[in-house]
């Protein structure tokens, strides 16, 4: 038999006239939206009370009807998406786990960073748009918080409906119609009112939150195991934290110049970044044989399977491992909340509540709050992006303890960091310390064990869960993030967070219960195989809820 070629191979587009038909009437949507925000330039790029024209209209029409075609130009045959579920056999491909990283893995995990890396940045800059926001619609800062509320709700039915969508129309399917979706809601920054921009940023909230399971998901199917842990909160952590630098940088080169509405205005470009790196993204392998398609399965392993440059063919590890499953029930998110997954998944669930509740919430609201402790809107800004800057260098403890010491261990014990900062914030809340250095020392740690968090919380699902559920779970997780996310600004709608040292108390009590959870439940994935996970789930949970 011919073995598969080793030349880079992309998985086609089943409908490719169609996907591209409607990459070009969401870009056009977009632009049509430039003309009416020229328009605000000599009115420091006011848009409030302008009337929406016809070629406003007209684009805003164009975008869901691109996205619908994009979608169908993605959506695998009917057969094939039933197989990607419950097919008749399972022949699960994977790289074998001897197999050294040689330029497709490093080309991957650079794609997949920026691509998390912009996904991250979308709802990071919610906090940075609100000040702007509150002063140009004439606002409370209560009713500002209703935008995140929307927001974070699409977040999380985005990570939950994207997650699903990853096991039935493929990995990189989803990847590429959230960054469809990245482009469409640059829009939210040429909204005239704040209704219209409560419509749009639900969607592109729901475009945010789709992204970052599928980042994991693909990754942890397509690396070996020997890498995959500290690939992965590498990825998680990095593009995390770069995400977050890019909102607080933006923020404070754009927003001064041209106002809050550029900080949304960066989807366009951003989401067309995604789409041109496309081209470097795989399918999972594991994904393409859940759905018969063994041949394209092969194609893929062989990319990754190479040995590096100077390594002997002879010398080469077996490319692929392959596994027959037996047939697994149809799958759904039922599933998850039962039998061997169910307790690490409520474990899960709770932690990203809690982490909802710290990025989502209490460093939203931080800016707004520094401000009424005397700081101008600049200087917070700038506050925050030195303390991102400190945060960096943290993530390289996470990628060590997570790949070296232990992938439960590491999450418990940042979960544990993460709860002591809010009790430090909650002291100098008490004190009333408005020290610049006491905060950006305080903030800093926070971002480094939050974001250890938010590294390790994805990927740790994203290697637990059996192929043919392992993007809706990982979905279902980053849900819950996005969940606490919600309650983070109901409780900002609220006013909960105008009381600061309180607030803090608040979110770090469930933080410290999903640390408890965890350590009870949590099991051991470092340098394990995803087949020897599922394995040992069995073995030592059995079937006890």
């Amino acid at each position: 038999m011919k073995p598969p070629s080793t030349k880079p191979q992309n998985i086609a587009f089943h409908h490719p006239l169609a996907f591209w038909i409607g990459c070009i009437a969401i870009i056009g949507g977009v632009l049509a939206h430039v003309p009416m925000f020229m328009m605000g330039r000599h009115t420091g790029w006011q848009m409030v009370g302008m009337e929406m024209d016809a070629t406003m209209l007209t684009g805003m029409a164009m975008i869901p009807l691109g996205v619908l075609l994009a979608m169908y130009g993605l959506m695998p045959r009917i057969a094939q998406m039933k197989k990607s579920l419950h097919g008749d056999r399972h022949l699960q491909f994977h790289v074998a786990d001897g197999v050294p990283l040689n330029r497709e893995h490093w080309k991957l995990v650079i794609v997949l960073v920026i691509a998390l890396a912009v996904d991250v940045l979308k709802p990071a800059t919610l906090g940075f748009v609100m000040p702007g926001m509150t002063t140009e619609y004439e606002i409370s800062k209560q009713t500002a918080g209703i935008l995140a509320l929307v927001a974070l709700t699409g977040t999380t039915v985005g990570s939950v409906l994207w997650g699903r969508m990853a096991d039935v129309f493929g990995r990189r399917a989803a990847i590429l119609l959230s960054a469809l979706m990245f482009i469409g809601t640059a829009i939210c920054g040429a909204m005239p009112t704040f209704g219209w921009n409560l419509a749009m940023c639900f969607l592109m909230g729901a475009s945010a939150g789709g992204l970052l399971p599928i980042t994991f998901t693909l990754m942890a199917e397509t690396v070996p195991a020997a890498h995959r842990g500290w690939l992965l909160v590498a990825l998680g952590g990095v593009g995390t934290s770069a995400g977050y630098l890019l909102a607080a940088g933006s923020a404070a080169l754009l927003v001064p110049e041209f106002s809050w509405r550029a900080l949304w205005l960066l989807g366009l470009p951003t989401g067309l970044l995604i789409i041109f790196l496309g081209r470097y993204i795989p399918e999972s392998p594991r994904f393409l044989a859940n759905a018969g398609l063994d041949d394209e399965a092969r194609a893929v392993l062989a990319r990754f399977a190479r040995a590096r440059a100077g390594t002997s063919a002879t010398a080469e590890a077996a490319p692929a491992a392959v596994i027959a499953e037996a047939e697994p029930p149809a799958a759904g998110i039922a599933q998850l909340l039962q039998g061997p997954h169910a307790r690490i998944t409520w474990g899960l669930m709770v932690c990203g509540v809690a982490w909802g509740l710290v990025n989502f919430g209490f460093l939203l609201w931080l800016p707004t709050n520094l401000g009424s402790m005397g700081m101008d809107a600049t200087a917070a800004s700038a506050l925050l992006a030195r303390s991102a800057l400190l945060a960096l260098p943290g993530i390289a403890l996470v990628i060590w303890l997570y790949h070296r010491w232990s992938s439960i261990g590491a999450l418990v014990l940042f979960i544990a960091l993460t709860t002591a900062t809010l009790l430090i914030f909650f002291g100098l809340g008490l004190a009333r310390v408005q020290s610049s250095m006491a905060m950006v020392l305080t903030t800093a740690l926070l971002l480094v064990s939050s974001s250890g968090v938010i590294a390790m919380l994805i990927p740790y699902a994203a290697e637990i869960y059996p192929v043919h559920l392992r993007g809706t779970g990982s979905g279902v997780v980053a849900a819950g993030s996005k969940f606490g996310g919600i309650l983070g600004a109901g409780f900002g709608v609220l006013g909960v967070f105008g009381h600061f040292a309180a607030s803090a108390l608040l979110i770090a009590l469930p933080m410290a219960v999903a640390a408890f959870m965890l350590a009870r439940s949590g099991i051991e994935t470092r340098g394990r195989g995803l087949e020897d996970i599922q394995e040992a789930l069995g073995t030592s949970r059995g079937s006890t809820p």
